[in-house]
């Protein structure tokens, strides 16, 4: 589903889909987040993993190597917050089942869903290919 590059503005990641590419910048000051993101691009966990929940009006899910929404990488990792956290319109967000609970889920925003703000980190944004959402 993804790779890695560094370019203007810091580290990109490519999630090549079928429907089309979508590359997110992902946010230096989210280091737990962003940092376990990359390493999962990386090692190639996001290869073949589809988006198992799609809500058009509200937001894509992937992340699951099972694709039921149940899976991850078999740990968790701790809920990093700044106070510029908003899940707005093509920003993508650590998936969780409660504090504390995020692994490999994630999820992007099609539209500004700022009631989630204090539930999901924010670690990066959509720089190219909404259009593909």
């Amino acid at each position: 589903m993804g790779k890695d590059t560094e370019g203007a503005g810091g580290m990109k990641v490519l999630l090549e889909t079928n429907m089309g590419d979508i590359t997110i910048q992902l946010y230096d000051d989210m280091p737990v987040t962003a940092g376990n993101f990359k390493k999962l691009v990386n090692d190639g966990f996001y290869d073949g993993v589809i988006f198992h929940r799609v809500i058009d009006g509200f937001m894509l899910q992937g992340g699951d190597p099972t694709g039921t929404g149940r899976g991850g990488p078999g740990y968790m990792i701790k809920d990093e917050f700044t106070d510029h956290n908003k899940n707005s319109m093509g920003t993508i967000s650590m998936a969780n089942a409660g504090p504390n609970t995020g692994g490999s889920q994630f999820f992007i925003n099609l539209v500004d869903n700022n009631h989630l703000d204090k539930m999901h980190p924010v670690f990066g944004k959509v720089v190219d290919g909404m259009d593909v959402m």
